[in-house]
């Protein structure tokens, strides 16, 4: 049975707007799983830790069969695969994929929780989320938009489309 998944994308190093559309061409591949929708660019300012370069972000939605325990490996084996390490909390980054919703799934077990426990504090989220599925509930949180509206503090900027290459 398959099962519409939320995902986050985030990355500030070595060009995070490619590592960021590279993860989203790869998520396509990942076993019995398939993008549904995606959303825009968006630069923010980093959370937590922010003597560091800003981020760029993404929402990302795939109809898959996987486990949310499968779904959420085949992810930080896709941020290895792109230089991920991880050496301190919220520490600059290569790539960061967050399995925000699970269908409506609500549980926490060691090392996941679902829904992404703050997803609904962060407008980085929010915003990309809201742009591919505008009506979305946050199970157990209420409306997303209701949720987004609490974070007008957040700069959060849609990047323009990459260009695209021309042949000659």
């Amino acid at each position: 049975m398959n099962v519409l998944a939320t995902l986050g994308l985030g990355a500030n190093l070595n060009d995070p707007a490619a590592q960021v559309e590279y993860a989203l061409d790869e998520l396509d591949r990942l076993p019995a799983t398939r993008l549904v929708a995606r959303s825009s660019l968006y630069a923010s300012a980093p959370v937590g830790h922010v003597d560091q370069p800003d981020f760029v972000n993404a929402v990302a939605q795939v109809e898959t069969a996987l486990s949310p325990r499968a779904l959420l490996a085949a992810l930080l084996n896709l941020e290895h695969r792109h230089g991920r390490t991880r050496s301190f909390r919220n520490a600059p980054r290569t790539l960061d994929l967050d399995l925000l919703l699970y269908g409506d799934a609500r549980f926490h077990e060691d090392g996941l929780t679902l829904p992404h426990p703050r997803m609904h504090e962060r407008a980085f989220v929010l915003q990309p989320l809201l742009e591919i599925a505008p009506d979305v509930t946050i199970p157990g949180r209420g409306r997303a938009s209701d949720w987004h509206a609490a974070c007008h503090d957040q700069a959060v900027t849609r990047l323009p489309p990459p260009v695209a290459a021309v042949d000659a």
